[in-house]
């Protein structure tokens, strides 16, 4: 019989900080796609460019990863409820695991400015939704504070849980290759993401699986980049909602990542962003949510300013899928709402239309 995924956690248990007999909690996370996209390996003139497609986890984005550690360590500790500040992505996914573990979650999310497609799934799982009078910094700031004063298990990234399960990602670009990619492209809000894939390049290194540790791209929303600009930004901005975050919590670590690494970190705005959304849909079949476009967007920026990737091997990270945040998808260029055209019940006309007659 064909060996069945069975998430992160079994998959790769003697290479995560879990002991054994803790409860798994899973949702059959991880084992997501490494999409070739030769239209944006030719729009950015490298040798292979390849989508690492997030979007593909149990709830729709990279957070699954780190959840199921998170969730798990957690019910191993005994506790009865998670808390999260969250844009979207997070409390959706703290919200499947609870409920798959049976226990209590409560999800602290800004007041707007969300998407509600990603509020609807936590909504759905059952969560204890609060709106909080402020940015996410200020909903991240709550969490904490209750965590350390009340019975409740933080499962924002700050918890070194969720950057231990998000590794595997870098576990798995690396078996789908057989080697590291050059560079490593990822959107950067919280930096979690972009820390965890180093931590699991830098250990498959020390253990002489790879040769090198990847040049860590990360890219932001300019209207959100305090890494670009040297320090927190107090009220970010950007339509790109996943991150929308102006004091990251992995602040420490993605810039040790990024020295380590030789890597950098960039800024798009957000015409940018929406135009590699688009590209990504329409030239290489993969429909993520904008922020999940940062990446790319930076990747081809920092082209455009004169960085050749001629003949190197690129991995981009696409951390949720576009249903997450749809409207977009809905709209053209110019903004207008895209409608379908109107034709009759003719074949001839029809054919005529589409340009076939």
């Amino acid at each position: 019989m064909a060996h069945q995924w069975r998430g992160v956690i079994r998959e790769y248990f003697d290479r995560l900080d879990i002991e054994k007999g803790n409860p798994i909690i899973t949702l059959g996370e991880g084992g997501t796609p490494l999409v070739d996209a030769p239209a944006l390996a030719k729009l950015v003139g490298a040798d292979e460019v390849y989508l690492k497609v997030e979007g593909m986890n149990p709830t729709g984005s990279f957070k699954d990863r780190g959840m199921t550690m998170a969730v798990s360590k957690a019910v191993g500790h005994g506790a009865k409820a998670v808390i999260c500040a969250s844009t979207g992505n997070t409390s959706a996914s703290a919200a499947a695991y609870a409920a798959a573990a049976g226990i209590t979650s409560v999800v602290l999310v800004p007041e707007g400015k969300i998407a509600l497609g990603k509020l609807s799934q936590a909504v759905a799982h059952k969560a204890q939704i609060l709106q909080v009078q402020g940015n996410f910094d200020d909903c991240l700031r709550l969490a904490r504070d209750l965590a350390e004063n009340y019975p409740v298990h933080l499962v924002n990234s700050v918890n070194p849980d969720r950057i231990e399960g998000q590794k595997t990602g870098a576990f798995e670009v690396v078996e789908r290759l057989d080697r590291a990619p050059d560079i490593h492209v990822l959107p950067v809000g919280n930096a979690g993401n972009y820390s965890a894939y180093f931590k699991g390049y830098l250990e498959e290194f020390n253990e002489g699986v790879i040769k090198r540790v990847p040049n860590m791209w990360g890219f932001q929303a300019e209207g959100s980049a305090p890494f670009v600009n040297g320090g927190p930004v107090k009220n970010p901005e950007t339509i790109a909602t996943a991150i929308r975050i102006g004091n990251p919590a992995s602040w420490d670590l993605a810039l040790s990542a990024q020295e380590c690494s030789d890597g950098r970190f960039g800024a798009v705005s957000d015409a940018e962003i929406l135009w590699m959304h688009r590209f990504l849909s329409q030239e290489v079949g993969v429909f993520v949510e904008p922020s999940s476009a940062t990446g790319a967007a930076g990747l081809l920026k920092t082209v455009q300013q004169g960085t050749s990737v001629a003949g190197k091997t690129i991995v981009v990270t696409v951390t949720g899928h576009g249903l997450k945040d749809a409207g977009w998808a809905l709209k053209d260029e110019d903004g207008n709402e895209i409608k379908p055209q109107i034709v009759s019940s003719r074949a001839e006309e029809v054919a005529e239309r589409l340009g076939l007659a």
